[in-house]
Order: C-alpha cells, then structure tokens, then sequence
C-alpha cells in the first residue's frame, strides 16, 4: 500500500508535466547554451552512443526520418527526437520508430526537474546550496529525451534541432556527424534577416574534424567559411557527393568511389531527394561506427513515412496535408502540386497560417497550383486573422476565389461539403493547421 501515500512529481500526469514546463520560463527562447550544459553535467548525460545532428530551415525532419528508417532496418536501437508535434507530444520522442510512453516520458521529465535544484532539499544527489537551473520548454525536452535514450541503451540517436543551430539545445551535445539541410528565411527575429546570418547560425552544429555535410545547392559563404575555420569534415551537395534521378522510380547516390542505385523514397517530390543525399551522406560516412548495407539504405527509402509531409490521408475525398510554412517549403509544395495535377480537378486549400511568417511570400508561392481558397485564423496568440490572410491572397492574386472561416476545422467541413469528385483538399500553412485538421481524422 505505501506507494499509494507517494506523491512525488514524477507520478503527475504527462498533461500535468507539459503545462509545467511550458509554465517554467518567462521566454519562450531564451538564448546560451550555459544552462544546458550545466545541467548535462548534473545528469552525468554523456552519451557513449553515436549523436546524428540535423539543423536546416527545411528538409530536418524528413532527414531525421530517413536516418531512423535506415538505422531501424539497419537492426540498431534508434533514438530520435524531433520537433514540433502534431497531436502528442509522444511523437517528439521515439525508439526504433516508436513513440515513447507517458510514463517513461513522466519520469524523464522528473529527472530533469529534479536536476533543475527545485528538490534540492530532498534529493541528496543535488547540493542544497546549489541554484535553481531555469530551463526553457525545448530545453527541458531535449535533456529528457537525452537522459530516456541513456536509460534505453541506444546505439545512435539522430537529433533534430529546434530553432538555428548554434545556441540550440541540441548543440549542447557533441555530435559524431552534423547535417545542414537547407538555409532559408524564417524565425528571423532569432536569426537575423539574411541567408548569411541565418547560415552563421546553423553552422554552429559543426565540429573539427566531424563531417558537416551541407545539403544547400548554394549555401551562405558564412555556412561554408565557418566549416572550414573549424575544421570540419565538410561534404557539400552537388560537390563531395551527388545525387540523379535514374528514371521515375530509382535515383543514384554518388561520392567519390561510392554509389548507390536506390528506389525513390516514398516521401514525394524532388527535393526529398536532397533530404535522402543527405542522409545517405551521413550513413556513409559513420559506416565505421554503424555498418548498414546497400540493402537496408534501399529498403529504408521505400518505407520512411512522415506525417504532414505531402502527407495524402483519405483517397475519397482526395485529401493532402502539408506542414510548409515559409516560401522556401512552399516552393516545394506547389512543384508537388504540379507533378500531381489532373486535368478536370480542382484543388480547395484549407489555408491558415502564424502573422510572423512571410506570408506573401508563401501565398505568392503556391497561388498558381490552387483554385478555390478556403482562408481560416488559427486560434493561437501568433495567428494571422482570416480576414488578415485573405486580403494578402486578394492583393496577390487579385482573381483569386475565397472563402474565410474562423478556423482550420470549419474550413475543411466546408471543403469537404463543396469537393467535386476529381477535385482535392489541401491543408497547408503552419504546423497548427495540419494538426487541427488531423484531430477530425
């Protein structure tokens, strides 16, 4: 019966433990890696496994997704953790592809806080006179993901970070491989308003004498100076490893001597491509860390799967979600549009999307590939308005049909009211409006 008079804090509930850690620190970002590293001593976190980083503006979690499928098939325990989530905060934390549990997460979260120096007086582990660590919600996450992955025993754990690079988090960790996949605008007002300030900040996840491998067809000078002032085992796409199309349904990877003829990955459209070089790139050059054979890399890519990702979820009606949420992802959206068009449909796009991204720039994007806007706000403190959002597509497009609702849910009842049989529903804006729309599944 004594454990029922136990109420310590790692018995509340994961909802409980979220809204904690959300609660923890006035700002949402607060910048440094100081804290982190504090508190990676204090929880002795110092893997002996394989750290797989992947930083980039677009492209992170398709790679990270890809990374793990290979590993998994590959028949090693995979950590990976990414971010954001869409329904559950579960899904930022995996082993071989599987979320982990509310109650693993519940006592990793309790580790953490306790590390933290709250109970310091009754921990005798923590130093009473020792201060309170304040910790972010993205840092708080990553130390528990981290210090559940030790606990596992896993051989690799591919890491995505959150925000830039440099003073991410997950930078804390000393990588064996870092990847940038792509360096575009967004999350300016942390990064800076250029591609080079943006590219200084990502190439933070290089190390000396560690492949960095780049998957931008033209990155930043201050990206590549930076790999190379450190010293970093660069591989640049296009340059130290290629990648071609071979037909519609294999592609050839190629670095020096190494090449490899593999199936097009099930995530669609051409720059998914970039994202597989990248991780093929990564696999290839930790081969003597972690063996994968030709085999596993190719049964990998026929497999890998990543919610919100051109992501088709009812055939009848035709419907397609997509997280895009800057122009450089939209760009990518509407060639996938494009590529998929049919010749008497219509495409119905459920649009909403966060005010402090480039909106235009989205809209502009995408405005030739849709037909009917159907414009919704997002019931976030950081929404765009529909009425907001509408009047951008109008002055874009001035012929552009619309439709605005109050939110993504309303919206896509109605798309799913007024569809035509060979028409199709987009959802797309912002990771909000994909998982908006997903809880109705």
């Amino acid at each position: 019966m004594a454990h029922h008079m136990h109420h310590s804090k790692s018995t509340k509930n994961l909802a409980k433990w979220l809204s904690y850690i959300e609660s923890l620190h006035p700002k949402s970002i607060a910048m440094g890696l100081d804290r982190v590293k504090q508190m990676i001593d204090r929880l002795k976190l110092h893997p002996k496994f394989t750290i797989i980083t992947v930083a980039g503006t677009n492209g992170k979690g398709s790679t990270c997704a890809m990374l793990e499928q290979i590993y998994t098939d590959a028949g090693y325990q995979v950590g990976c953790y990414t971010s954001p989530h869409l329904l559950r905060y579960n899904e930022r934390v995996r082993i071989n592809k599987q979320e982990v549990s509310d109650d693993a997460l519940c006592a990793a979260f309790a580790a953490v806080d306790a590390a933290r120096g709250e109970a310091a007086s009754t921990d005798a582990s923590v130093d009473a006179n020792s201060e309170i660590i304040a910790l972010t919600y993205f840092e708080v996450g990553t130390l528990a993901a981290m210090w559940h992955f030790i606990q596992t025993g896993v051989d690799v754990a591919i890491l995505e970070i959150g925000l830039g690079g440099r003073l991410d988090a997950v930078n804390a960790f000393e990588p064996d491989c870092s990847i940038v996949t792509s360096v575009d605008l967004d999350h300016q007002e942390f990064l800076g308003n250029t591609r080079e300030s943006i590219g200084f900040e990502k190439a933070g996840v290089y190390r000396p004498y560690v492949p960095a491998i780049c998957g931008d067809p033209n990155p930043p000078l201050s990206l590549v100076s930076f790999a190379h002032e450190v010293k970093a085992n660069f591989k640049r796409v296009h340059h130290d490893f290629d990648f071609t199309l071979d037909g519609v349904d294999s592609w050839r990877y190629s670095a020096g001597e190494v090449a490899y003829l593999l199936p097009t990955p099930a995530l669609k459209g051409a720059y998914q491509l970039n994202n597989a070089a990248c991780a093929v790139c990564a696999v290839e050059s930790l081969q003597s860390q972690l063996p994968v054979t030709a085999a596993n890399i190719a049964s990998a890519m026929h497999q890998v799967s990543l919610a919100g990702r051109f992501q088709t979820v009812s055939t009848s009606p035709h419907v397609i979600l997509d997280v895009a949420h800057n122009p450089h992802a939209a760009r990518a959206l509407a060639a996938n549009l494009n590529a998929s068009r049919t010749p008497q449909g219509q495409t119905i796009a459920v649009f909403a999307m966060l005010a402090d991204k480039d909106m235009q720039g989205v809209v502009q994007a995408v405005k030739d590939e849709i037909d009917l806007w159907y414009i919704a706000g997002i019931d976030n403190v950081r929404g765009a308005a529909a009425e907001e959002l509408a009047a951008i597509v109008s002055e874009i497009d001035p012929h552009a049909k619309f439709k605005t609702f109050s939110n993504a849910n309303i919206a896509y009842q109605q798309a799913c009211i007024d569809v035509g049989e060979n028409d199709k529903i987009l959802v797309f804006g912002s990771f909000y409006t994909v998982a908006s729309v997903m809880q109705t599944f």
